[in-house]
C-alpha cells in the first residue's frame, strides 16, 4: 500500500490498483538526482545536442548517461493547489510523500505561503510564517535516514537555500525566506532544525553565500556569520573549485562549500570564462567519496538547478549545456558506486514550456533553424521566414507580429533567446509547464520504478527499495 497526501487528506492507495513487485535487492545507499525543470523536450534536445558535440553522423542516436539506467517511469507533478507546480512542492513531494502548496518547503498540505490578503509570509529573506495554525513540518527522507545513522549530503548548482535543496533539510511556509532557511542548517545555532541530529548534514555544496553573511558581503539582517558558525560546528569550509580539489575525502568528515554569492554560474560560462567554480560532477564525486565512508549507508541529493533558470530565460543553449553537465555528474556517480547496493534515481520536479517544433531532417542542429526533412531546405512560416526547432510557449523572448528574418549564425549564438508564443514580460518570465516528467532508475531496488506514478508515490517506493 502506498502512502500519499492529496487534497489535504492522508489516503492509502495501491498504485494503479496493482501489486508492485518486491525488489530482491535492498539499497544501502541512494543518490537522488534532480534536474530542475528538465522536462521531456529538454532531455530530448540535450541528447541530440550531445550527439552533435560528439560528432555522431546521426546525433539522434546518442544515449545520455541517465538513459542507461534500467528502469523508467512517468511522473505526475501537480501540487496541492496548482496544476503546474513550482520547485518547492515538486521536490518536497519526492522528499516527504506529501503534496503541498506552491512556494511551501516540506510542510503539510494545509500550510499556506501567503496571508489571507495574498501577501507572502517573508520579507527580505526572513520568515514571517505564523508560529502556530499554519501547518506542520513534514518529515523528509534526509531526516529519516539521518536518524538511522546514514551519511547525508546535498549538492546543487543553485543557492543551497533555494527551493529544491531546501526541501531536503528545512521546513518553512514560504520558499523565499532564504535567510531563515540557512539557519536551519547550522548545528546548535538559533533556528537549527534538530531533526538533522546533533552534527547536521555531512556534505553541503552549492551557492548562496549571501544568505550566510551579514551586510555588506551578504543579506542577513541578524548580523550572524553562519559560515563561521558552521566552521565552529566542525565543518571544513571551501569557497572555490581549487579549494574543493584540495580536499582530502579520506580525512574530511564534514564539508561545507559555498562557491558563489548567489547561484553558481551556468556551465557554458563557467567553462568559457575559466571560472574557479567546481563542476557538478566534481562536487558529486567529492560528496560520494566522503559519504561512502559511512558503513551504514548514505543519502545524497544532487540538483542540476540552473537548467530551470536558463529555461525561464528562454535561452535554450545554456539549458542544454547545464543538462549535459548534470548528465556528466550522473555518469561520474555511476562509475564510482556499486549498483548492487546503491539506488540511483534521476528525475525532474516539473516541466517547462519549451517545444520541439516542426519536421526537421535527421542531423539538423537542434539549436539551429529548422530544415525540412523532404528537401533539406529551410522551413518557412506564413510570412515566408525561417524559424528554429526549439521555441517556447511563453516567456520574455522575441514575439513580434512581423517576425525578423533569422539566420543560422544568429540563432546558434550563446545569448540567443528563442521566440515565444505568448509574450509575458522581460527576461526570466517563461513559466513552468504542467506536463508529466520522466524518472530513470538504476541499481538496487530500481525495478520498483515503472509505469505512471504520482510524485508522492516515489517517496514510498524509495522506502520499499531501502527496506525502511
Amino acid at each position: 500500500m502506498k502512502r500519499s497526501v492529496i487534497g489535504g487528506a492522508l489516503i492509502c492507495c495501491a498504485a494503479s490498483l496493482m501489486t508492485q513487485p518486491v525488489s530482491a535487492a535492498q539499497a544501502k545507499n541512494i543518490i537522488f538526482f534532480l534536474g530542475d525543470g528538465m522536462g521531456p523536450v529538454t532531455q530530448t534536445a540535450a541528447r541530440i545536442y550531445a550527439g552533435e558535440k560528439a560528432g555522431l553522423e546521426v546525433p539522434e542516436t546518442h544515449i545520455l548517461a541517465m538513459e542507461k539506467l534500467d528502469y523508467a517511469a512517468r511522473i505526475k507533478t501537480y501540487s496541492e493547489d496548482a496544476q503546474t507546480t513550482d520547485s518547492a512542492p515538486g521536490m518536497a513531494s519526492y522528499m516527504t510523500g506529501m503534496k503541498s502548496k506552491n512556494e511551501v518547503i516540506s510542510m503539510t498540505p494545509d500550510t499556506n505561503p501567503n496571508d489571507d490578503d495574498g501577501n507572502p509570509y517573508q520579507s527580505d529573506g526572513d520568515s514571517l510564517c505564523p508560529e502556530t495554525g499554519n501547518g506542520e513540518a513534514a518529515e523528509t527522507l534526509l531526516e529519516i535516514l539521518k536518524a538511522k545513522g546514514y551519511g547525508t549530503g546535498v549538492v546543487t548548482t543553485t543557492r543551497i537555500t533555494h527551493a529544491t535543496p531546501a526541501t531536503t533539510y528545512a521546513h518553512i511556509c514560504n520558499r523565499n525566506a532564504e535567510n531563515t532557511i540557512a539557519t536551519q542548517m547550522v548545528p546548535g545555532g538559533d533556528g537549527y532544525n534538530s531533526a538533522l541530529g546533533a552534527d547536521g548534514i555531512d556534505v553541503i555544496l552549492g551557492g548562496g553565500r549571501r544568505h550566510f553573511l551579514p551586510a555588506p558581503e551578504g543579506r542577513r539582517s541578524d548580523d550572524r556569520d553562519l559560515i563561521m558558525e558552521m566552521q565552529g560546528a566542525g565543518y571544513t569550509y571551501v569557497s572555490s573549485g581549487s579549494e574543493l580539489g584540495n580536499v582530502d575525502p579520506g580525512s574530511t568528515d564534514k564539508l561545507f562549500g559555498l562557491f558563489n554569492s548567489s547561484d553558481l554560474n551556468y556551465e557554458l560560462d563557467r567553462v568559457n570564462n575559466d571560472l574557479d567554480e567546481p563542476s557538478l560532477a566534481e562536487m558529486t564525486s567529492t560528496a560520494i567519496d566522503i559519504l561512502s565512508r559511512n558503513q551504514d549507508g548514505y543519502f545524497l541529493m544532487v540538483e542540476g538547478g540552473r537548467i530551470d533558470h536558463a529555461l525561464h530565460g528562454t535561452n535554450a543553449k545554456r539549458a542544454l549545456e547545464d543538462t549535459l553537465a548534470f548528465d556528466q555528474a550522473i555518469a561520474a556517480a555511476m562509475e564510482k558506486v556499486d549498483l548492487d547496493n546503491t539506488l540511483i534515481i534521476v528525475t525532474a520536479d516539473h516541466d517547462h514550456v519549451m517545444a520541439f517544433n516542426g519536421y526537421s531532417k535527421i542531423g539538423n542542429p537542434v539549436l539551429g533553424l529548422l530544415k525540412e526533412y523532404r528537401t533539406g531546405g529551410l522551413a518557412l512560416d506564413a510570412q515566408g521566414k525561417p524559424f528554429t526547432t526549439l521555441v517556447f510557449g511563453n516567456g520574455g523572448g522575441p514575439r513580434e507580429a512581423d517576425r525578423a528574418t533569422l539566420t543560422e549564425d544568429e540563432v546558434l549564438q550563446d545569448d540567443y533567446l528563442q521566440e515565444v508564443g505568448v509574450k509575458l514580460g522581460g527576461p526570466g518570465t517563461e513559466t513552468h509547464g504542467g506536463g508529466d516528467v520522466r524518472l530513470n532508475a538504476g541499481g538496487a531496488g530500481s525495478d520498483l520504478f515503472k509505469g505512471t506514478l504520482d510524485n508522492v508515490e516515489v517517496f514510498d517506493l524509495i522506502h520499499e527499495a531501502m527496506g525502511l
